[in-house]
């Protein structure tokens, strides 16, 4: 399972040398992987559908109680399945839609990498290794919406994703903090096992909060749902596999998967539902009033990502397993239509419906699956779409606030359809129209996805018994109580669903036909809904980058003696406050172990750091720099610390030497400061060392624990396997400071080899 879950990231860093190798085969090539994860995550199915879910264990930082646990339940496998399964097909359509593009490897590169993280993400147990993996699908998102990063607009849709999202990963990490404590643990199994006992505890309020605010703007719900459409700067393969499977709905997945410890709890419901039905109207109206074929699948996918937040919000029995079906449902529907909207983008060299029209003799087989999976997205039986919408219907219904969200739900389903009409009913069977490109038929390469993710819909919607185990497996996993197997079924008679589905049929089949003629009056209206949020966004960014650029001018103005003199007088405040308010002062002065040499080297020190401090020679402040340096290596020597002392000559005769060097082409000293400024710095240089000589003294007062020389000598060996203790010490005890050092190197290495490259490229 650890080998599933990091391959994506290890074939990542090959893809270059795979694409030298192969050329244009490498996404064939690539695909295999995303291919061989689905098979593999379905040999699973049926023991987690008959035998319940499987734990698989792997240690990671056991001294904080943290493994590297996978979870594997119906709800992660259904995501698995659905990462794995439609992340085949992306890849192999990438392949053709960037044919003879020298930068398809990099694409192909972030898109394993991406699909690792997504898989990391439902598979975690353990809530710190999926934050892990969630972070990492932020920053890959942000490559890959940014792919074309020699267009302004896309560099900015990739850094305001990146923004939203990690600004709502900082509160999620925040929220499972505040949950691992009052859980008591970070794995999810023990979390869940808990249920609704944890609701008591004076901190879930808050812990809720900063989980729904990482939820929210990982999946785009109002008022964070203003990225998700700006990241169709991203290419199709893209959007069509971040809209379907993955980034976006790491949120529902998170609000799912934490359900049985939410449920019943009255904010967590409240706050859902209004959410989750403001978005879904909202992204239906925003969808029916576009024009782009992406922007109106962009805005779709916000309607369905509310959807999904307001069924689990409703948190009935009835509404829960509606969100699974129509899950499951949106990801083959929308992953087809992304697919074959790029086609057309590809083939027309056009995306607005208004310059579509007439393709289906030029494009017959890309015209017949996505109409398919155009009426799965309006919800027409016999597909699959069809039972996820009357299922949808029915959660509705159940709901205790039935009445206003109905009425939601049927505009949006009228919007909806419109939208299925613009997608498909205009583009094909329109006015025939010319097109920027002369329109053919796409390779296979570009309409095996379309083509096998709508037929599926297809397949499920006429024997929905085929998901029957695996819906009710994830059912199981959000539900509070044990439930009942599951029996979807293409007919539940004549019902209410039934009547407002048909409903809605026929009006968005209107609003269609009257589209063209109502299209200007919703232009106007349109820059009012854009106004809102992304507005709001644009204004704080806007504001950070001033405050950015004054603390700069105040705080990083090129003056050293400013640094020093500012970390001095906040070191000496904040010392100085938490000593008389929490310590006091201490002192116990034993003078009856000083020798002469000790007095010795104490005037010598006091004498060079004086002189150094008076002189006006340049040679004579660096030999007294140096002298003092000289003295510091002595204090190592009196206290039998050979290897500091070492350090410290080597570095003081290199900057001596250095100094010494460049003397001659430094300025003369001058004095730039009055004599009040200088007799402030000596105060405050002074104040300084006498706090710190008080520090000192105080914490000697005090009783100190055992000395750290022996448990690093009793555990050097036992715990960290190491017979070298200073090594140990080092690439252990110390290993985030070692690696830090060496991230450092690394960067200052890249550095001077760009540098050098560069001037080779240029002579």
């Amino acid at each position: 399972m650890l080998i599933a879950v990091l391959s994506g990231f290890l074939l990542a860093v090959f893809v270059p040398w795979l694409f030298r190798q192969f050329g244009e085969q490498t996404s064939k090539l690539l695909a295999v992987l995303p291919a061989a994860l689905f098979i593999y995550f379905l040999t699973f199915l049926p023991a987690v559908t008959e035998q319940g879910p499987i734990l698989i264990s792997y240690d990671w930082v056991p001294a904080l109680g943290i493994s590297l646990d996978f979870w594997l339940d119906g709800l992660s496998l259904l995501f698995a399945l659905l990462i794995s399964g439609i992340g085949f097909f992306v890849i192999v359509y990438t392949g053709s839609y960037l044919a003879h593009k020298a930068d398809q490897r990099k694409l192909l590169m972030y898109l394993m990498a991406f699909m690792g993280a997504m898989l990391g993400v439902v598979l975690s147990s353990n809530l710190m290794a999926m934050f892990v993996f969630w972070e990492l699908t932020s920053i890959t998102s942000y490559m890959l919406i940014g792919y074309y990063h020699e267009k302004e607009s896309s560099r900015r849709s990739a850094l305001q994703g990146l923004m939203v999202t990690v600004g709502g990963g900082l509160a999620l990490l925040a929220g499972i903090i505040v949950l691992g404590n009052i859980a008591g643990t970070y794995e999810v199994r023990e979390i869940l096992a808990q249920g609704t006992e944890l609701q008591s505890h004076p901190l879930f309020g808050t812990m809720m909060v900063l989980v729904l605010l990482g939820a929210f703007t990982k999946s785009a719900q109002f008022p964070f749902h203003f990225w998700l459409p700006n990241a169709m700067a991203a290419p199709t393969p893209v959007s069509s596999y971040l809209h379907s499977a993955t980034m976006v709905k790491a949120g529902v997945y998170l609000m799912a998967r934490l359900q049985p410890v939410m449920a019943g709890f009255e904010a967590w419901t409240i706050a859902l539902t209004l959410f989750g039905s403001v978005t879904m109207l909202l992204g239906a109206t925003l969808a029916v009033t576009s024009t782009d074929l992406k922007r109106i699948l962009a805005y779709s996918t916000v309607m369905a990502l509310g959807t999904l937040t307001m069924l689990i919000g409703i948190g009935t029995e009835a509404s829960l397993l509606a969100a699974i079906v129509f899950l499951l449902g949106h990801a083959l529907y929308k992953g087809a239509l992304f697919m074959a909207a790029g086609t057309i983008d590809h083939e027309t060299g056009t995306k607005d419906v208004r310059e579509l029209g007439g393709l289906r003799k030029a494009m017959p087989y890309t015209a017949a699956f996505m109409s398919l999976a155009a009426l799965a997205l309006a919800g027409v039986p016999p597909l699959f779409g069809f039972i996820g919408k009357e299922l949808m219907l029915e959660g509705v219904l159940s709901s205790p606030w039935a009445v206003i969200l109905i009425f939601m739900a049927l505009l949006t389903s009228i919007f909806i359809v419109a939208c299925a009409g613009l997608l498909v009913i205009k583009p094909f069977w329109g006015n025939k129209t010319k097109t920027p490109k002369k329109v053919h038929e796409a390779p296979l390469g570009m309409r095996l996805g379309f083509s096998v993710l709508a037929t599926v819909g297809l397949i499920f919607g006429l024997i929905p018994s085929l998901v029957n185990p695996l819906v009710t497996s994830a059912f199981d996993a959000i539900s509070v109580e044990t439930v009942e197997p599951v029996h979807l079924a293409l007919w539940h008679g004549i019902n209410i669903p039934l009547m407002i589905s048909l409903s809605a049929l026929g009006l968005g089949y209107l609003l269609f036909k009257k589209w063209d003629s109502l299209r200007p009056a919703a232009a106007k209206a349109r820059p009012m809904l854009d106004y809102g949020p992304e507005r709001g966004y644009d204004i704080f960014m806007d504001n950070l980058v001033r405050f950015a650029k004054w603390s700069t001018m105040k705080l990083q103005n090129g003056y050293m003696a400013n640094y020093i003199l500012t970390i001095f007088i906040t070191t000496i405040v904040l010392v100085g406050y938490t000593m008389i308010t929490k310590v006091g002062f201490h002192w116990d002065l034993d003078f009856s172990d000083v020798t002469l040499k000790d007095i010795g080297l104490a005037i010598l020190i006091v004498t060079v750091i004086t002189y150094a401090c008076v002189t006006p020679l340049r040679l004579g402040s660096v030999a007294a720099i140096g002298a003092l340096g000289f003295a510091m290596a002595l204090i190592y020597v009196f206290f039998s610390a050979p290897d500091l002392a070492i350090t410290q000559v080597l570095i003081e005769t290199l900057t001596v030497i250095t100094l010494v060097l460049v003397l001659f082409k430094l300025p003369k000293f001058q004095k730039l400061s009055s004599s009040d400024v200088r007799w402030r710095d000596c105060f405050v240089a002074l104040t300084f060392g006498a706090m710190m000589a008080v520090l000192l003294l105080t914490v000697t007062h005090f009783s100190m624990p055992g000395r750290i020389s022996e448990y690093m000598i009793e555990n050097s060996y036992t715990v960290a396997k190491g017979r070298n203790i200073v090594n140990v010490i080092l690439v252990d005890y110390r290993a985030l400071d070692t690696l830090g050092e060496l991230f450092v190197l690394a960067l200052a290495a890249l550095g001077v080899t760009a540098m050098l490259r560069t001037k080779k490229d240029k002579s």
